[in-house]
């Protein structure tokens, strides 16, 4: 096999035409010339005619063509007449293939600016599509629910305790960690004011009170957020890309009750007991600080955790983490329902129930706090 010889073009210019001759082998493994000065040259106002000349061409491919439709574009955009007659037969007929349809118009994309305005209204039109299927699913999963009570509910039970083993048990580790955390921080962060005072038993107050009513059902909130909503939307997401949910429905099944009422009702089923575990490991974390820290001992903090808890502030966790459980199936599910065709829109569903989730739990826990706050509770 012959070495290739590099691959070069010569510019010569008689009065206003110029000529580009393409010397040597232009293949795809070549070192391809800088066509800038060219492109410059072209740019002059004086030049009215580009031609070509191959006498000294060797091999070629689709380096070539590349190289010379940028050549025939930039001549024709600057008003330039082409001649293209002196190039081989083969490099004409490819050209006139390039150039046999003419590329439609606004096939480019152009850049435009758009008004604040126009971004706004776009974002008022989501916001009210989205509030409207919000409300049209939890109108069908009332539905459900109601079709439940009175027993004419189609859905495996199965499913229902195969939720209730995944929302449960296989999400013990992670609350046990993130509970244990909490309850530690609380813990510290109590102490560093409480023990200016020496009142560092009243550290088992702050870490009782504040898992009982706020931390215990809020991290466990935000946890299953993150692991069963999203798995929620991820699943029912893959069923409607394999057209499963189309199929249940044209073995007339409903999907809301075949599908999202055994989720919801496992999360309600388990949610309260979740957060009864939260706030046991948050004490024990506070417990450890404790007792470990400062000058109090293991009696003296559960006495004093038992004296400042109440059975008020124990509900009040528990119908928190009720409401809690509602709001992260009814939001994995719903994104879940919504999802499209493709792989990427199981992952975007995914993370939209994420981020719904945990809004609407923030939002119901500012809501069921104030409550709570005015009527004295």
């Amino acid at each position: 096999m012959t070495d290739s010889v590099p691959c070069v073009i010569n510019v010569s210019r008689q009065g206003q035409t110029m000529e580009a001759a393409f010397v040597g082998d232009w293949v795809l493994d070549a070192a391809v010339p800088a066509l800038d000065g060219v492109l410059a040259q072209l740019g002059e106002g004086d030049i009215r005619k580009l031609i070509f000349s191959t006498q000294d061409l060797g091999r070629w491919d689709s380096l070539l063509m590349t190289e010379l439709i940028r050549l025939v574009n930039h001549g024709k955009n600057q008003g330039i007449e082409v001649d293209t007659s002196s190039l081989p037969e083969g490099i004409q007929g490819l050209l006139q293939l390039v150039y046999a349809i003419p590329e439609p118009i606004g096939a480019r994309r152009k850049a435009t600016r758009v008004s604040w305005l126009e971004v706004l209204g776009a974002s008022g039109l989501r916001l009210y599509d989205d509030a409207q299927a919000i409300i049209v699913f939890i109108g069908e999963t009332a539905l459900g629910l109601w079709a439940l009570m009175r027993a004419k509910a189609r859905f495996r039970t199965v499913d229902l305790w195969t939720n209730i083993q995944d929302c449960g048990p296989s999400a013990l580790p992670i609350i046990t960690l993130i509970s244990l955390l909490a309850g530690l921080i609380l813990a510290f962060v109590g102490a560093v004011q409480l023990a200016l005072f020496g009142a560092e038993i009243y550290i088992a107050d702050m870490v009782g009170l504040g898992m009982m009513r706020e931390m215990g059902s809020l991290m466990t909130g935000i946890i299953m957020t993150g692991r069963t909503g999203a798995a929620f939307a991820a699943q029912l997401g893959t069923m409607q890309v394999n057209s499963e949910i189309d199929a249940l429905k044209t073995m007339g099944f409903k999907p809301m009750e075949f599908l999202v009422l055994p989720r919801i009702l496992a999360l309600i089923f388990i949610m309260p007991l979740l957060c009864l575990y939260a706030d046991l490991m948050g004490i024990v974390g506070g417990a450890l600080v404790t007792v470990n820290f400062f000058e109090v001992s293991l009696l003296q903090y559960l006495n004093r955790t038992a004296d400042a808890v109440h059975l008020k502030d124990f509900f009040i966790g528990i119908v928190k983490c009720g409401v809690f459980g509602v709001l992260i199936a009814l939001s994995g599910c719903l994104r879940g329902m919504q999802c499209g065709r493709s792989a990427s829109d199981v992952g975007d569903a995914a993370t939209s129930a994420v981020v719904t989730g945990i809004v609407f739990i923030v939002v119901a826990d500012s809501l069921i706090t104030v409550i709570c706050n005015r009527l004295g509770i």
